[in-house]
């Protein structure tokens, strides 16, 4: 995690804060029944595919033009999911014409191996000193500690010219070479992407037995925090459903645009970080793997978090870029529900959070899953009802079955403009 505990998503009704059940290992409760995904299937438009580029090429503006004007990376509502163009790409390595020229038109807009025109520095580029990270983190002083993991511990640091940054330290361990691996491969991920949507790399530092990684400070938490509404306000809606397509978008470009498409391995609710205004951005690298470009998987140990491990991953070995769609799946019923992926206090029927609401689904009771600091409404319920469609997708069990991150994308952009049509204040209809 890289954030702070800052402000949260909306004012609302008192909420119900949730307490932590605790974190289980269980890796083999992950799994959904394949049975659901023959039940239900999502549904597609038809419509202009060039509004979606449009605003995907939007995400690709500086970080000025982005201050200027902060819904640039948005959709008109005008737009209608296309699927023959979501099906001209695909997360399955395919090196179609087709394919190759989106994304090398896409590596145009913002090739990260140059200076952009802005004259922003690429990412990576800035050098650090020891003694300038040491002075950034107060000698990295516990009072500015805001994440803690089992590679190691992030600090919130502030440059002379006042940057804020996140400073993530690796364990000191000179035997466990495994961990200088992780670091490394952190280091070579983050130096080949750059999106709105994903955080921001400033540099790298190795050093005296010090490994340190050096990206934007994002200031307002992580998704888990809000959804436990640990600051005491609860997250809308709306902004749940914004949050969903911020992420999806991210990974459409690890995927797809980057100049070699990554595999992030461990999408989950706090590696989503939030601006003052809940722009979502993915961060943590340190699973990442570099998708195969002449092959359909790439076999390797599995890694990742109990509760959004992909089955077909965990029981083959075999990995694809389909592992993080069920790992997205996972989060969007997280978003709904507001509950962890593995409850280990609640009922068994309940303790995997998935396989329960996507039981409800099926069953024709979708709405009982709802977060229950929210108010159901009819622009909710059947919001809830089409993003457990999509979900149902992303967690089949086998990766030929789920769609590609572009094509959640585009369904989850259908959903959001269906809900606003739907969600009209009280007060507008006096």
């Amino acid at each position: 995690m890289i954030g702070s505990r800052g402000g949260g998503g909306g004012a609302a009704p008192r909420p119900r804060r949730r307490s932590d059940p605790g974190d289980s290992r269980d890796l083999s409760v992950a799994t959904t029944t394949e049975s659901y995904n023959s039940e239900r299937s999502v549904g597609s438009g038809g419509g202009r595919g060039t509004a979606f580029l449009d605003a995907f090429r939007s995400c690709f503006v500086s970080g000025e033009a982005q201050a200027r004007s902060p819904e640039t990376s948005s959709l008109s509502d005008d737009f209608h999911p296309s699927q023959q163009l979501s099906q001209s790409i695909s997360s399955q390595g395919s090196s179609s014409g087709s394919n190759f020229e989106m994304r090398r038109s896409m590596k145009g807009l913002y090739n990260p191996m140059h200076r952009n025109s802005s004259g922003k520095e690429i990412p990576g580029s800035t050098q650090f000193s020891l003694p300038q990270i040491q002075k950034a983190t107060k000698n990295f002083s516990p009072n500015l500690k805001i994440g803690q993991g089992g590679s190691g511990t992030v600090y919130k640091g502030q440059l002379n010219d006042g940057t804020l940054i996140a400073v993530k330290r690796a364990k000191k361990n000179v035997y466990d070479k495994h961990m200088g691996r992780e670091f490394r491969n952190e280091i070579e991920t983050l130096q080949c992407i750059e999106h709105l949507n994903l955080v921001r790399f400033h540099g790298y530092l190795e050093f005296g037995g010090e490994q340190l990684i050096i990206v934007e400070y994002v200031p307002n938490g992580n998704l888990r925090e809000h959804l436990d509404c640990v600051n005491g306000k609860i997250l809308e809606f709306s902004l749940r459903l914004d949050i969903s397509i911020d992420v999806a978008h991210a990974v459409t470009y690890l995927h797809t645009y980057s100049d070699h498409p990554v595999i992030h391995r461990d999408i989950k609710s706090s590696n989503i970080l939030l601006t003052n205004n809940c722009r979502a951005k993915v961060a943590d690298f340190g699973f990442a793997k570099l998708a195969p470009t002449d092959a359909s998987h790439v076999s390797t140990q599995v890694k990742g978090t109990a509760g959004y491990l992909d089955p077909e991953y965990l029981r083959t070995y075999q990995l694809n870029e389909k592992s993080d769609v069920y790992s997205f799946g996972v989060l969007l019923v997280e978003l709904i529900t507001g509950r962890r992926p593995i409850e280990p206090r609640r009922a068994i029927v309940e303790r995997v959070t998935a396989k329960w609401a996507m039981e409800k689904f099926v069953e024709g009771n979708a709405i009982q899953t709802l977060d229950p600091n929210l108010e159901a409404t009819d622009a909710i319920n059947l919001a809830v009802e089409k993003t457990y469609e999509l979900a149902l997708q992303c967690l089949a069990t086998t990766k030929r079955n789920r769609p590609s991150m572009r094509r959640c994308a585009e369904i989850l952009w259908s959903i959001r403009k269906d809900f606003r049509e739907l969600d009209i204040p009280t007060a507008s209809l006096n």
